[in-house]
């Protein structure tokens, strides 16, 4: 359904919590994304903290391609919840965030 992996986005999700430690980490993950990964990505950002519905995730993500001005990393490091917000969306949109932190900690 969604256009990037929940992994991805859970590994996203460590790193930001940890963004102090780990910002170089993260934005170089995130510049290693696909455009379409790096849109996926915002849009789950977007639906987790309210601006999209999860049932207008297709809106929200071709939102995301068609403004796509500034690079993904330092547009996402702008929001002080974006951990919060990203694990939001993976939740509404019937993606247990939790269960893919929990599985990267694990190695798997």
């Amino acid at each position: 359904m969604i256009h990037i992996s929940a992994d991805k986005v859970a590994e996203v999700i460590i790193m930001a919590r940890e963004l102090g430690r780990a910002e170089a980490e993260l934005d170089a993950f995130i510049d290693r994304l696909n455009e379409e990964e790096q849109a996926a990505l915002v849009a789950v950002f977007w639906i987790g903290r309210g601006s999209f519905e999860p049932e207008e995730y297709a809106d929200a993500y071709r939102t995301a391609q068609a403004e796509a001005t500034t690079p993904t990393a330092e547009y996402l490091k702008g929001s002080p919840h974006l951990a919060d917000h990203l694990e939001s969306g993976l939740d509404a949109l019937g993606i247990s965030a939790s269960d893919e932190e929990d599985e990267l900690y694990r190695g798997g």
